[in-house]
């Protein structure tokens, strides 16, 4: 089935739609969502990416920074704030501490969320994340400032181009500021593959750090992200970096950074 819908878009240029009307005729029962789902997998879901001849005009390539620096890849991430003496996770469901919060919820008072920025350098995978307030233009303006700093402090003086997404922070104006020269890049809106590398440093935060263990407070969880970030750029091995940590890529190497820590 799934060849004869290939063939049907190729050789006529169907829509989803009459292709389905035509299996059916054939007497195959199939509806226009799932005919459209496989040509999404097939990779012709768009007519324009289809020659005359049937062919694909477009083949995905990967994004490949050449050098440090190169492209430094920025994103924010969202999660919740931790109530001090720990929520349901460290109490359990139905417990006093969460019905305290949940109680506290409903009067108005709310935890809120906490913003990690990150900033991720395409080549190495050198990661540097900062637990902050909000995600305001002024703040992400003053976190690539101090990722900046960071990133130098590595050995990456000259950044060439900085991905983000289009969120508002990244649009301002004030932006501007933080490039020294270099290229803006925007990502195409509601795909965020094409900034996949940051993308994949949120999820191994997520499932490595932010919900490996409890936490009994949001300052407990800040102070043990800086240790983390010391844990993924100079101990975690790194399959981009053929096993060995992102700081191994650089020219400067690892240095001066201890073997073991709490």
């Amino acid at each position: 089935m799934i060849l004869q819908i290939e063939q049907l878009r190729r050789s006529r240029k169907w829509s989803a739609t009459r292709i389905a009307f035509e299996l059916g005729s054939q007497g195959v029962r199939i509806s226009r969502r799932t005919v459209s789902r496989h040509l999404v997998a097939l990779g012709l879901n768009r007519r324009r990416f289809i020659d005359p001849n049937g062919e694909l005009n477009r083949v995905p390539q990967p994004i490949v920074a050449r050098r440090p620096g190169h492209m430094v890849h920025v994103d924010v991430k969202k999660v919740g704030r931790i109530p001090d003496g720990g929520g349901w996770r460290v109490h359990g469901k139905g417990s006093a501490q969460a019905k305290a919060v949940a109680s506290a919820t409903k009067a108005g008072a709310r935890a809120g969320y906490v913003s990690l920025h990150s900033a991720v350098d395409g080549f190495s995978r050198l990661a540097y994340t900062e637990a902050l307030g909000d995600e305001k233009a002024i703040t992400a303006i003053g976190f690539m400032h101090r990722a900046r700093v960071w990133f130098a402090a590595h050995g990456i003086v000259h950044i060439q181009r900085i991905v983000t997404d289009n969120g508002s922070c990244y649009r301002a104006k004030d932006f501007a500021h933080v490039l020294h020269g270099a290229r803006h890049q925007f990502i195409t809106p509601y795909t965020p593959r094409h900034n996949g590398k940051v993308e994949r440093y949120n999820r191994i935060l997520a499932e490595e750090f932010l919900y490996a263990r409890t936490w009994t407070s949001e300052t407990q969880r800040s102070d043990a992200l800086k240790i983390w970030n010391i844990h993924f750029n100079y101990h975690r091995p790194h399959t981009a970096a053929a096993g060995r940590p992102p700081a191994s890529r650089l020219a400067t190497g690892v240095t001066s950074v201890m073997t073991s820590y709490s």
